[in-house]
C-alpha cells in the first residue's frame, strides 16, 4: 500500500520546509521560525525520514536542494499560499504584525524613483517586514508565478498568463530629460527637434528590448531615430546625458528634483501616446492577500505622489 504522506506528516514540519526551502540555510530558517538551530535540524530529519529523501544537501553555500524538494514545493506552495491568505483575512489587518520576508520586483523606471521612499515607509510602517527589492528582468513574471516573487511593478504589458492578477498603481506622463545646458533649450520641443539628437534609452524586458519607444514613435512619424546609449540601469543613463547631448526619453515618475543638473522638456506632439499605466502584478493565489491589498495601496500613494 503506498504512504499516506499526509495524514502521517506532522504539517508543522512543513513550515519548516518551506522556510528552508527559501533559506538555504539552517541558521536563517531557525532565525525566521524563532527556534534553535538544532531544533530546524531535528526537523528536517524528520522531513527527509518521511519523504524519504534527503531533500536539503549541504554545500559551501548553505543547503541545496534535491529534485525530490523541488517537486515537493511546487505541489504545495499554491496550497500554503492559499491557507495562509485565508486565515490571515480572519483577523483585522495590521501590518505591524508581520514577520515574513517579501520580495517586490519594480521595473527600472520605477525602482529608480521610489526605492526610497518604499523602504522608508516599510519600516515606518511594517517594522518586521524583511524586504528584499530587485530590479525587474525577463523572468520576473515567472518569478511570480513560482512564489519567488511576492509583487512585481511595471508598464502594462500586452499578454500576461492569466493566472497573473493586475492592477493599475497609477498613470504617468512620457516627457524627457536633458542636461541643462542642452543645445534643446525651450521647456517643451517638438519631435522633429529631438529626431537631431540621440536617444539613450532604459532597457525594460518585454517592454522596449527590440528598440526604445522614443525610436519606434520617431520612426513612425519619418523621422530619423538615432540610438546612441541603451542601458537597463537608470544610473547609467543619466551619468551619460549629463556628458553628452542625448536625450532620455521618461516619465514625470523620474526624480527630476534629485538632480541640479538635469531638466524636464515636454514633446509637443498630437499623434503621440504620452500616458503610461503603472501596474503591479502577483498571482491570483493572492487576490485576497491583505498584506498584498496593503502594499498596492502603499505603491499607488508613493508612485503618485512622486509624480512632478
Amino acid at each position: 500500500m503506498a504512504k499516506d504522506l499526509f495524514n502521517t506528516l506532522d504539517l508543522n514540519l512543513l513550515r519548516t520546509f518551506l522556510v528552508l526551502f527559501q533559506e538555504k540555510n539552517t541558521r536563517k530558517a531557525a532565525e525566521r521560525l524563532f527556534v534553535t538551530q538544532p531544533a530546524v535540524s531535528q526537523n528536517l530529519k524528520k522531513l527527509r525520514h518521511h519523504f524519504n529523501d534527503e531533500l536539503f544537501i549541504k554545500v559551501q553555500t548553505g543547503l541545496e536542494t534535491t529534485p525530490e524538494a523541488e517537486r515537493i514545493a511546487s505541489a504545495i506552495l499554491p496550497h500554503i499560499d492559499a491557507l495562509y491568505a485565508a486565515l490571515g483575512s480572519l483577523e483585522e489587518f495590521d501590518p505591524k504584525t508581520i514577520r515574513r520576508k517579501i520580495r517586490l520586483a519594480l521595473g527600472p523606471q520605477v525602482l529608480t524613483c521610489i526605492s526610497g521612499a518604499l523602504v522608508i515607509e516599510l519600516k515606518k510602517r511594517a517594522p518586521y517586514i524583511e524586504l528584499d527589492l530587485v530590479q525587474w528582468t525577463a523572468s520576473t513574471l515567472e518569478d511570480i508565478s513560482n512564489g519567488d516573487v511576492l509583487l512585481g511593478i511595471n508598464y502594462q504589458y500586452p499578454y500576461v498568463a492569466k493566472h497573473i492578477k493586475q492592477e493599475q498603481l497609477t498613470v504617468v506622463t512620457g516627457c524627457c530629460a536633458v542636461r541643462n545646458d542642452h543645445p534643446i533649450s525651450d521647456d517643451a520641443a517638438t519631435p522633429e527637434t529631438f529626431s537631431k539628437y540621440e536617444i539613450a534609452s532604459l532597457l525594460i524586458p518585454g517592454w522596449s528590448e527590440d528598440l526604445p519607444i522614443a525610436a519606434k514613435e520617431l520612426k513612425e512619424l519619418g523621422l530619423p531615430s538615432p540610438v546612441g546609449f541603451r542601458s537597463a540601469f537608470p544610473m547609467a543613463i543619466v551619468d551619460v546625458i549629463q556628458r553628452t547631448d542625448m536625450y532620455y526619453p521618461t516619465t514625470d515618475l523620474f526624480p527630476f528634483d534629485t538632480y541640479s543638473n538635469i531638466r524636464r522638456v515636454d514633446v509637443r506632439s498630437d499623434s503621440i501616446e504620452f500616458n503610461y499605466p503603472i501596474l503591479s502584478y502577483t498571482h491570483q493565489r493572492n487576490k485576497n492577500d491583505a498584506l498584498v491589498a496593503w502594499l498596492n495601496e502603499l505603491l499607488t500613494s508613493l508612485t503618485s505622489s512622486s509624480l512632478q
